[in-house]
């Protein structure tokens, strides 16, 4: 009888640590889904973001536009990114280094784009200053891609992420 209770609470606490290492690398692989258009994902993110005033009231002013072949090179540092649908955020004139980019790809590549975007990222390409942090995450197939001080790259991936919940 006592090895018979053993064998079930073991069966019991082996399916707990499944669960639990399976959710687990779920959300470390940003996992979970955002559905919308991207236009509205990126207002959505700056609309829930924890920053400073001025800084909020600043984003607000950012154009939003579509990524095209046209401009993908100058945004994402590389061309031939594989993505379905893509926007990108930018200060009209400013003397800071920001760009914040969102673009929804196959799940399949989630990964190669994040490479791709890392190895290619060139923070100096303003003219006068450059960005301090460089962000590449994902949540399922939506993958965030920023560059600008440190602060404001945590605390927009921590709005995006929380989008994903």
């Amino acid at each position: 009888m006592k090895k018979g209770k053993m064998r079930v609470m073991a069966v019991i606490v082996l399916s707990a640590m499944v669960l639990c290492c399976a959710c687990g690398k779920k959300d470390a692989a940003g996992g979970g889904t955002i559905e919308g258009e991207l236009s509205d994902i990126m207002a959505d993110i700056y609309a829930g973001v924890n920053v400073d005033a001025e800084t909020k009231e600043a984003m607000q002013g950012y154009v939003t536009d579509t990524l095209t072949a046209d401009n993908e090179q100058a945004l994402l540092g590389v061309s031939g990114v594989s993505y379905t649908e893509g926007v990108y955020s930018v200060p009209m004139i400013s003397s800071i280094a920001y760009q914040c980019v969102l673009l929804r790809v196959s799940p399949d590549d989630v990964e190669n784009v994040k490479t791709m975007l890392n190895e290619n990222a060139d923070v100096n390409k303003w003219v006068c200053v450059s960005a301090e942090t460089v962000l590449v995450e994902n949540v399922g197939d939506v993958v965030l891609f920023i560059m600008c001080d440190k602060d404001t790259a945590y605390a927009v991936s921590e709005s995006f992420q929380a989008l994903g919940k």
